[in-house]
C-alpha cells in the first residue's frame, strides 16, 4: 500500500472532534463558577485569614484544589475552538482575545499553588505564624506573581474580547455575546469588593452561558465550515 493511498482512508474525525468540544465548552466556567463558590476564603484576605479559613473548611479547598486543574482541562481547548469560530468574520479581534485568554487561564494553576500550600500548611500542622509566613513568602515569588497578574489581566480583557469577537462574527447570539462581555468584569468586581461568593459564581456562570451558546452553534456547524477537510485529512 503506498503512502498515498494509506493517507486516503484515514478516518475522518471531524464531527466527533467538534461535538467532544462542544461538550466540553461550558464544563470549563461551570467548574471555576462551582470553585469559587466552594473557596472557604475571600480572595482579599491576607494569608493569615487565609490559613484560618481553610483550616476550618478543609474539605471544601480539597474540592477546589481539584476543580482548578479540571477548569484547566476543559479551557483551554476550548479557548482554541472558540477562536477558530470567531476567526471566520472577527480574525483580528479573535486573534487578540486568544492571546490574552490563554495565559490568563492558565493562570489558575498559579493560584492553586497557593491554595495547595495552604491546606498542607494546614494539613502538616504548621503553626499559624509558620503557615502565614509560608503563604506570604509565596505570594512574593516573582515566577507565581506575575502568573496571578497574567491570570487577572488575561482572563479578564480576554474573555470580553472573546464574546465580542464571536458576537460580532455571529457564532453567537447578541445576548450569549453581553453575557461573555459582561462576565468577568463582573466577577472582578465581585472580587475586589469581596462580595457575595453566590455573585461570584453567578459571574462565571454568564462565562459558561456564552461558552454554551457557542458550543450549540459548534454542534451545529457543518464539518467543513469548521475545519476544511485538507486540515485533517490531506490527499
Amino acid at each position: 500500500m503506498t503512502l498515498t493511498s494509506a493517507t486516503r482512508q484515514v478516518r475522518d474525525t471531524r464531527a466527533f472532534r467538534r461535538h467532544a468540544l462542544a461538550v466540553l465548552l461550558p464544563i470549563g466556567p461551570l467548574c471555576v463558577a462551582a470553585l469559587r463558590v466552594m473557596l472557604p476564603y475571600s480572595t482579599t484576605d491576607g494569608p493569615s485569614a487565609q490559613l484560618a479559613a481553610v483550616a476550618a473548611g478543609q474539605e471544601a479547598q480539597a474540592a477546589v484544589l481539584w476543580l482548578g486543574p479540571l477548569a484547566l482541562i476543559a479551557l483551554v481547548p476550548g479557548l482554541f475552538a472558540l477562536t477558530r469560530m470567531a476567526m471566520r468574520r472577527a480574525p483580528v479581534l479573535a486573534i487578540v482575545a486568544t492571546t490574552l485568554a490563554v495565559p490568563g487561564y492558565l493562570g489558575i494553576a498559579a493560584l492553586g499553588v497557593s491554595d495547595a500550600a495552604a491546606l498542607a500548611a494546614v494539613t502538616a500542622g504548621l503553626s499559624p505564624p509558620d503557615g502565614t509566613a509560608l503563604l506570604a513568602e509565596l505570594a512574593e515569588q516573582p515566577a507565581l506573581a506575575t502568573s496571578v497578574g497574567l491570570f487577572v489581566l488575561g482572563h479578564v480583557v480576554g474573555t470580553v474580547l472573546l464574546g465580542a469577537a464571536l458576537w460580532r462574527s455571529g457564532a453567537v447570539p447578541a445576548w450569549a455575546g453581553v453575557a461573555l462581555i459582561a462576565s468577568q468584569p463582573l466577577h472582578l468586581a465581585v472580587v475586589v469588593s469581596a462580595g457575595p461568593k453566590l455573585l461570584d459564581g453567578a459571574a462565571w456562570g454568564l462565562t459558561a452561558l456564552g461558552f454554551a451558546a457557542a458550543a450549540l452553534t459548534l454542534a451545529r456547524m457543518r464539518d467543513d465550515d469548521y475545519e476544511p477537510q485538507g486540515f485533517s485529512a490531506p490527499r
